[in-house]
């Protein structure tokens, strides 16, 4: 009767031992989905402002296209580095696990950060076109995307820190794999797609003759 007893006590602890875990698991096992859920909404909004910079271009390109004698080649490069930036499929609602994806989106970006920056610079050879309402409502609206830009990948960079610090940590490091929770790769800061492009527009200079049309 005593063995049985003893049997029942073991059994008994065991059972609370087992359900300890389980809830202990199951706490860290949301905590971990949270965290990826935290990530992939900051993703989503990396992705919104790099799209409104995305439907902005258009407009700007129409814009400056009608001042007389503006760069050809410089209006060329914007749009196909905009339509470069298409043609990288990643997916807008779930943030990448793979580096190397990640990379070849930066790269995207970053030539189209740097082909927007040389447009607006050259922009400032023409007076006439920096003096519209139109193409200063643009150029506002372009650096407060660009800013917008900053601000959301460095909110994306701290919940991937906050996400991977999670799941290489005890407990969670134990299973995290097991349930499918990987590393997930940060933003890195390139030039031209971490900051937004620096150009001075001075209306109170005088007006400069506009360079020729490149052929």
């Amino acid at each position: 009767m005593k063995k049985i007893f003893i049997g029942g006590v073991v059994l008994l602890v065991l059972a609370v031992i087992v359900l300890v875990i389980v809830i202990l698991a199951g706490g860290s096992y949301n905590r971990l989905v949270s965290r990826s859920q935290e990530v992939d909404k900051q993703w989503a909004q990396v992705q919104n402002v790099y799209q409104r910079r995305a439907d902005l271009i258009p407009n700007l390109v129409a814009t400056v296209s009608g001042a007389a004698n503006f760069e050809k080649s410089t209006l060329t490069e914007i749009t196909e580095a905009r339509a470069s930036v298409g043609k990288v499929s990643i997916n807008a609602s779930t943030a990448p696990t793979d580096a190397a994806q990640l990379a070849e989106f930066e790269k995207a970006q970053g030539a189209l950060s740097s082909a927007l920056s040389r447009l607006l610079v050259v922009s400032e050879r023409y007076p006439d076109l920096k003096a519209t309402t139109a193409f200063r409502d643009l150029q506002a609206q372009l650096e407060g995307t660009e800013n917008r830009i900053s601000v959301e990948r460095a909110r994306f960079n701290e919940a991937v820190q906050a996400y991977n610090t999670a799941i290489k940590s005890f407990p969670e490091n134990l299973y995290a794999g097991a349930f499918g929770f990987k590393e997930k790769p940060y933003f890195t800061a390139t030039t031209g797609t971490d900051k937004p492009p620096q150009v001075q527009f001075d209306f109170n200079k005088s007006a400069t003759t506009p360079a020729a049309a490149k052929p």
